[in-house]
C-alpha cells in the first residue's frame, strides 16, 4: 500500500452514504488513536440530519464521544485534499482523484440495527482504523 505523498500531516476522509454511522465511528476511532498525527474528515453522499444515536451510544461505551458531530455532504474540495479516502458503501458517488489512495471497507450498515450489532460494527471499524494508522505512521 502506498503512503501519503505530501510532506504534511496525512489526511483521511471516511465516506458513507448518510455520514451518520460507519464514517462517524471510523473518524472517532482515528481521532482517538492518532491524536494530531492524522487529519480526520468524514462526509456522506446523502447526509442524514443527525448522527445515529445507537452509534453514539456504542462509541460512548469505549470512551469516544461523537455526539457533537454533524453529518456533512461529500464535496469535491474535501475529497481532493485528502491523502486517503475510505469508502463504506457509498458506491459510485465517491469522486476519484489520481494519486489518492482508496480503500473500500465492507461493513454492515448500523442504521436501524440494535446496539449489539452496532457494537460489532464499531469493533470491526476499530480494527480497520488501527491497520490504516499503522500503515500511515
Amino acid at each position: 500500500m502506498s503512503t501519503p505523498t505530501r510532506d504534511t500531516t496525512p489526511s483521511v476522509l471516511f465516506v458513507c452514504v448518510h455520514n451518520a454511522g460507519r464514517s462517524q465511528m471510523a473518524a472517532g476511532w482515528l481521532r482517538h488513536l492518532a491524536g494530531d498525527a492524522v487529519e480526520v474528515r468524514s462526509a456522506g453522499s446523502a447526509p442524514a440530519e443527525h448522527v445515529n444515536p445507537v452509534a453514539v451510544e456504542a462509541m460512548r461505551e469505549v470512551g469516544i464521544d461523537i455526539a457533537g458531530e454533524q453529518p456533512k455532504i461529500l464535496d469535491w474540495g474535501t475529497a481532493e485534499a485528502s491523502d486517503v479516502i475510505v469508502t463504506m458503501g457509498c458506491g459510485d458517488t465517491c469522486p476519484v482523484f489520481p494519486g489518492t489512495r482508496y480503500e473500500d471497507w465492507k461493513l454492515t450498515d448500523p442504521a436501524g440495527q440494535p446496539l449489539s450489532v452496532v457494537r460489532e460494527v464499531r469493533d470491526e471499524i476499530r480494527q480497520h482504523v488501527a491497520r490504516l494508522l499503522d500503515d500511515l505512521t
